[in-house]
């Protein structure tokens, strides 16, 4: 019989190892569902993980690897302030929404005028609608007790209704002839999320999600404010005692959370992707929580995961193109290392023992 036994204190040895072992079981079980679905199991987890890089289209692969990887680690830091502090931000992915709309329409009033303030002016209306949407399930937890993992996972919806009325309406191209989505930012330099070096994929966005990971990273080994996001999360009742503001942090880490995730979606709009349309959201937000535990909700931690979580969406498009796989194949694969990764998590506070079976006494 198998026992779990609490450590006295957590592993570090296991605190580290366990996103390895994830990732191992993670290509393992992949490869057994792209063997069912009869394809070779070794060629598909091959095309993901070595293919963009290493392969005979990586020039191409590589600065894709880091156009998807700047959202979700910039989301990914402003859900693990959160998440240290026991404040469950499952909406990113509406605030990412709200963040591209305002900075878009923002870039849109000023159209064809042309000047340096622009941009900085999207940026920081991005970073302003992210702030606002977060501030919701703040405001309601901290007022009312509500549970802002209801309440941020519902604005998600709410943040996608308004992004198609406004794709097919206010911000819709007149130049369109009809068809939903904004202007192409491409065609307007003044509001354009252009690449500063040209064929390395690193744009503005990229450079925030360095930023932030060493704000990040100071906050929390340096600053008396990332002690207190930690003690609110690991003891809130010494955190209370403490004289630790719990509704300052409340607002602290949500309102971080939201304007990080806006300035992912006011650079995703105004570069890669380009322009407002009803598709616009491809997940982010929700990938960003995977992100973030698999770094251990730490920033260096993060930024690697974030990292391989690019790769992941370059190898599967890679994958699907090259070996024919359904897309929702690539989707549970992703899944799976969130889901394997919290399953091996329990090996860092507690360890497995066996326990012999008991014996029947003889009469």
């Amino acid at each position: 019989m198998l026992l779990l036994e609490r450590r006295p204190q957590p592993s570090r040895f296991w605190i580290y190892s366990t996103p390895l072992l994830a990732i191992a079981i993670t290509m393992i079980s992949g490869g057994a569902l792209f063997a069912l679905l009869g394809e070779n199991p070794v060629e598909a987890v091959l095309a993901i993980f070595w293919e963009p890089v290493f392969g005979e289209f990586s020039f191409y692969h590589r600065p894709q690897i880091l156009i998807k990887s700047g959202p979700l680690v910039l989301i990914a830091i402003g859900l693990s302030l959160g998440f240290r502090a026991g404040i469950w931000n499952i909406g990113a992915e509406g605030q990412y929404i709200i963040g591209a709309l305002t900075g878009a329409a923002v870039g849109l009033a000023f159209y064809p005028m042309s000047g340096w303030f622009i941009f900085p002016l999207m940026v920081v209306s991005g970073a302003m609608g992210g702030i606002l949407w977060a501030s919701i399930p703040a405001f309601l937890r901290t007022r009312f007790g509500a549970n802002e993992i209801l309440v941020s996972l519902m604005l998600v919806y709410v943040a996608e209704q308004i992004l198609a009325k406004m794709a097919l309406g206010p911000l819709r191209n007149p130049d369109g002839h009809g068809f939903p989505g904004s202007r192409n930012f491409q065609n307007y330099p003044s509001a354009h999320n252009a690449e500063l070096i040209a064929g390395t994929g690193i744009h503005l966005g990229i450079a925030a999600a360095l930023v932030s990971v060493m704000f990040a990273h100071v906050l929390f080994s340096k600053h008396i404010l990332g002690y207190r996001i930690r003690l609110s999360g690991e003891a809130p009742r010494a955190a209370r005692f403490a004289g630790v503001g719990t509704s300052r942090i409340v607002f602290f880490c949500l309102c971080t959370s939201g304007a990080l995730a806006g300035l992912a979606g006011l650079f995703e709009v105004s570069g890669p992707s380009g322009q407002v349309n009803i598709d616009f959201n491809t997940g982010y937000g929700f990938t960003a929580i995977i992100v973030a535990f698999l770094g251990r909700l730490h920033p260096v931690g993060i930024l690697f995961a974030g990292l391989l979580m690019g790769l992941t969406y370059i190898g599967g498009e890679t994958a699907e193109t090259r070996l024919g796989l359904p897309s929702a194949s690539i989707q549970i694969f992703q899944g799976m290392l969130l889901f394997y990764l919290l399953a091996v998590d329990v090996l860092s506070n507690y360890r497995i023992r066996v326990k012999p079976p008991k014996t029947r006494s003889s009469a």
